[in-house]
């Protein structure tokens, strides 16, 4: 079992079938004198209890590891969550907009869709979440719609994706998202978790040290990947948020975020907080690879490794706020997957600051160069 925090692992007790076997038989020449042989049925049964000894002494260190915020993973990190007062976040649905677009003619009256109304797109489903009335001589109604799963399925659906209405409707001429879906989140990890009660003793004062804020804006959300909190003047604190996988908070993700640090209870008297996604510092990753002659018979696996290494290193720049622009990170990266040459064709590196964010630009690509000798 890893630990956390690369802190160095604790071994509380000794596990190792043939030293318990040892100690024992140590210990039974020193009780009573006599030396049992390999081929004696005595030790053959000490050697038996080892191996059991061996199992319940892992058993035990597991439990007694369970007791290191390191380790605690599960039910036993929810123990020492709740003494912390740090609740573990639970999952979340994704919600967006949806609009309802009735036909020109129809009776002149109001018309109701009633909550609950489920609108799909593929094998996901999102339910109308109030009651919508859209009055007499309007044809178009807006209302929240949350996906009826919770976790990341309901996320990202782009405007007009989700469009189906299950179970159709007289007069209604269409359905779609205006808003992009966001908001879901799969339960809190453990990881995350222990992060958080980590930073859990911050958050008994007010938010006013840097950590009390980070520890305050991740209990909004577990999409919340990096928080930035710095005071260009004295009394303001703008707070910065970046969400998993790089992604830039949506309003609704900020407007929560702002509700909790701004609570009367969190936030001092004397600060003027504002919640912000980071600001945005565009690069262009232009690269070609090329892979040695010595390796031409495996050259299509090669390429696949590189090109998804690719992948991972665009993702990997934008998910923390303050990482520098370097392109020999990404040179490193391509070799370590098999490239045998890296040649890059943009600007090698870019500061940026610690509430920034590097996005790439649409123009970024990999070019597969061919084929080179060593």
């Amino acid at each position: 079992m890893a630990n956390r925090f690369n802190l160095p692992d604790i071994d509380f007790l000794e596990k190792e079938p043939e030293q318990i076997e040892a100690e024992m038989l140590q210990h039974v020449s020193d009780k009573t004198g006599f030396t049992l042989m390999r081929a004696d049925p005595r030790r053959k049964f000490l050697q038996s209890l080892a191996t059991f000894v061996s199992i319940e002494r892992n058993r035990m260190e597991h439990a007694l590891r369970q007791n290191r915020l390191a380790y605690a993973e599960d039910n036993s990190l929810d123990h020492m969550g709740l003494e912390m007062s740090t609740e573990r976040i639970e999952a979340k649905a994704a919600k967006t907009i949806m609009a309802f677009v009735l036909e020109a003619e129809r009776p002149h009256e109001a018309y109701v869709i009633d909550a609950g109304e489920l609108v799909s797109v593929g094998e996901v489903y999102f339910a109308i979440d109030e009651v919508l009335i859209i009055p007499a001589g309007q044809s178009i109604g807006s209302v929240g719609a949350t996906c009826t799963e919770l976790g990341e399925i309901g996320n990202n659906y782009l405007v007009g994706e989700i469009s189906t209405l299950v179970r159709p409707k007289a007069y209604v001429n269409s359905v779609q998202n205006t808003t992009v879906s966001s908001g879901g989140a799969e339960l809190e990890s453990d990881d995350a978790y222990a992060e958080r009660i980590r930073l859990a003793p911050e958050s008994f004062s007010t938010a006013g040290p840097e950590l009390a804020y980070v520890y305050w804006v991740k209990t909004a959300s577990t999409e919340i990947a990096d928080v930035k909190a710095e005071s260009p003047k004295e009394g303001h604190v703008d707070v910065y948020i970046l969400m998993q996988n790089g992604r830039l908070p949506t309003s609704a993700e900020i407007q929560e975020v702002d509700g909790i640090i701004n609570d009367s209870q969190v936030r001092p008297l004397t600060d003027l907080v504002s919640v912000n996604g980071p600001e945005q510092v565009s690069y262009e990753a232009l690269a070609t690879y090329w892979i040695s002659k010595s390796n031409e018979t495996v050259a299509s696996i090669i390429q696949k490794q590189v090109e998804n290494e690719y992948q991972e290193y665009i993702k990997w720049q934008r998910s923390k706020m303050g990482r520098d622009v370097d392109m020999s990170e990404l040179i490193a990266r391509l070799k370590s997957k098999g490239a045998s040459r890296v040649a890059v064709n943009s600007e090698m590196f870019i500061e940026v600051a610690k509430n920034q964010v590097a996005i790439e630009l649409p123009t970024s690509e990999l070019s597969f160069g061919g084929i080179a000798d060593e």
